[in-house]
């Protein structure tokens, strides 16, 4: 159930002056979510403040193994960042407010773009693991979205357009630093399809996704960006291919493969997001 609107403000408020509080009133420029195992980006980060969510007032507590659940503020690529190390899924039990908490805490501090990152399966023949898919659309298949119940009016509209869900500007300074790295030929660009999970999908759901035009499918990242959207934050969305779902490429998977694929595209998604950052 929704809490209303104001006990839902006064949360966010409540979690945002915290932070402030511990951290002198740091001001990050973007926001940046973490997906499964690619947690090693805040090994670039020129960390000033550390915070566990257990710490955090409201924020939700992280149940899966491969998200370790600190937000990281300081430096990366020249530009000031608050990272989510790790983030929330409704297969764990969460509503879709609280899964959308951190990022709209974020927006609070002061953000002003949102970098997300996810593991996701491979649908499109021409993918290989461990590519970057660029996001260029998506289809939400969530049972629900974080903007159902009352509208949040500080925070955005009622009914928010979703012409651009991902920045046009953003996916070119992302297209251009994947050739400048020299690494454009692992570097897509596609449609993303969310899914409750926690289940990866059968073999008729595979299909059906790609027959709707679906280039890869997770468990995350679109209501993220709803609320993103929501509050006119313009938003880069990357996922790294960690399964192939496509025909003829099929077969059973674990997480011990999907983190060693997530683990191979980590330098390279690393490399990616400080040359976005820097390209400002």
């Amino acid at each position: 159930m929704n809490l209303p609107a104001a006990q839902q403000l006064q949360q966010l408020h409540e979690a945002a002056a915290f932070i402030q509080q511990r951290t002198d009133s740091f001001q990050p420029d973007y926001g940046i979510i973490l997906g499964t195992g690619l947690g090693a980006l805040v090994q670039e980060v020129a960390v000033q403040h550390s915070l566990s969510y257990a710490d955090i007032p409201h924020f939700p507590l992280s149940t899966v193994e491969s998200h370790a659940g600190r937000l990281i503020l300081g430096e990366l690529g020249g530009k000031k960042v608050a990272v989510l190390q790790g983030r929330f899924h409704f297969y764990e039990g969460y509503s879709m407010q609280q899964v959308v908490f951190p990022v709209r805490v974020l927006k609070l501090l002061g953000i002003t773009q949102l970098l997300v990152s996810n593991a996701a399966g491979g649908l499109n023949p021409d993918f290989g693991i461990s590519d970057l898919m660029l996001i260029d659309d998506h289809i939400n298949l969530q049972p629900t979205n974080p903007l159902v119940g009352p509208n949040l009016d500080e925070l955005g509209p009622r009914f928010p357009d979703m012409f651009e869900p991902y920045s046009h500007a953003l996916l070119a300074r992302a297209e251009a630093a994947a050739a400048q790295l020299g690494f454009a030929n692992r570097v897509r660009r596609g449609v993303y399809a969310s899914l409750p999970g926690p289940m990866l999908e059968s073999p008729a759901e595979y299909r059906y996704l790609r027959t709707i035009g679906s280039d890869a499918v997770g468990m995350s990242t679109v209501p993220e960006v709803i609320a993103a959207r929501h509050m006119d934050l313009p938003v880069l969305a990357v996922s790294v291919i960690t399964d192939l779902a496509s025909p003829g490429n099929l077969k059973p998977v674990n997480i011990q493969h999907i983190l060693a694929a997530a683990a191979e595209a980590e330098p390279r998604l690393t490399a990616l997001i400080k040359a976005v950052l820097t390209a400002e």
